[in-house]
């Protein structure tokens, strides 16, 4: 079964960085689409950044310029570098997949979440 485990959530100082890590259990080919997504405290979960099979990626208006989504097919494990960090990026921060018609018959996968917290 696919799994999903992401890292490298922790608490940083608003203007700091993070980078976290999504591993998955198999190749990364079998995904169509992978993602982050999060949800603040009262908030609902929001799409925050995705990236296709093919590279293609798109972002959240209010991370644009701040935030780049990557995959490293040949380490099995998406990422999401997060700069220049504001208190109202914090969340729990979620991995998501969708898998390819071909491989998965495009089912979705997430992850449990890694906890961001950022300081004023």
């Amino acid at each position: 079964q696919v799994q999903l485990v992401e890292t490298g959530g922790g608490l940083v100082q608003a203007g700091g960085s993070l980078r976290l890590s999504c591993a998955a259990s198999g190749n990364l080919l079998r995904f169509n689409t992978m993602g982050w997504y999060r949800q603040a405290p009262g908030k609902q979960r929001e799409a925050v950044a995705v990236i296709t099979s093919d590279g293609s990626t798109n972002y959240a208006d209010s991370v644009k310029g701040r935030f780049t989504i990557s995959r490293d097919n040949a380490k099995n494990t998406m990422y999401l570098q997060m700069n220049s960090l504001k208190p109202e990026d914090t969340a729990v921060y979620y991995c998501n997949a969708r898998g390819a018609t071909l491989f998965l018959s495009g089912m979705v996968y997430w992850g449990k979440g890694t906890l961001v917290t950022v300081s004023s």
